[in-house]
């Protein structure tokens, strides 16, 4: 599938979605593989934050996080979750809808040990999303940690990826007078072939 700029090119949303992010990469000043990932709790209120997508895979999208923080709790309680990347400088954006799991294997453990030693000391001292009673508390647990897991931590049992698999993917790209570019990628299960339709700006 093409459109006027070629931007769109190819029936594999995944191939797309790796093109634009690694254009981003040349353009965006900070994060270009930042998301705004979203979630529900129990009461279907929703929640958002921003992560940073790590790994698009053939058929997925993967980032890590701590497994008892608030987004964890929501997405293991509903099993779906929901994201946008936007990158103002391509003026483009990416929807992302799906179910999630949990990725707490081989590949967790190799993208922890590729961290930073500050990075992977912080996620075994922060109890993500839990009250805490000063930033004096915080980097206390962070010496303890330092002093009983040493410079080289494994992975916390507690921390790792989830994988989301989606049911919908849609692009955007701005267009002149608002008459943007805009094709969504459906389908009803991961197992069936996706749909493809341009859509109304």
């Amino acid at each position: 599938m093409t459109d006027r700029d070629g931007i769109f090119a190819g029936d594999d949303p995944f191939a797309i979605a790796r093109r634009w992010l690694a254009e981003a990469e040349a353009t965006e000043p900070n994060d270009p593989n930042a998301i705004a990932l979203s979630t529900v709790d129990a009461d279907g209120m929703p929640n958002a934050r921003m992560v940073l997508l790590k790994e698009i895979e053939a058929a997925a999208f993967v980032f890590y996080t701590n497994y008892t923080s608030t987004k964890a709790r929501e997405i293991e309680q509903a099993g779906k979750a929901a994201f946008v990347m936007h990158w103002k400088s391509l003026r483009r954006q990416i929807r992302v809808r799906g179910t999630v799991v949990r990725e707490e294997g081989p590949q967790a453990d190799a993208y922890y040990a590729s961290r930073s030693m500050k990075s992977r000391l912080g996620a075994w001292a922060s109890a993500q999303s839990q009250p805490l009673s000063s930033r004096a508390a915080l980097m206390a647990e962070v010496a303890k940690v330092t002093a009983t897991k040493g410079p080289n931590p494994p992975r916390p049992p507690f921390w790792g990826g989830f994988r989301v698999t989606p049911t919908e993917i849609e692009f955007w790209a701005d267009g002149a007078f608002r008459l943007h570019d805009r094709f969504v990628w459906r389908r009803n299960s991961e197992a069936d072939p996706w749909a493809i339709h341009r859509l109304n700006p």
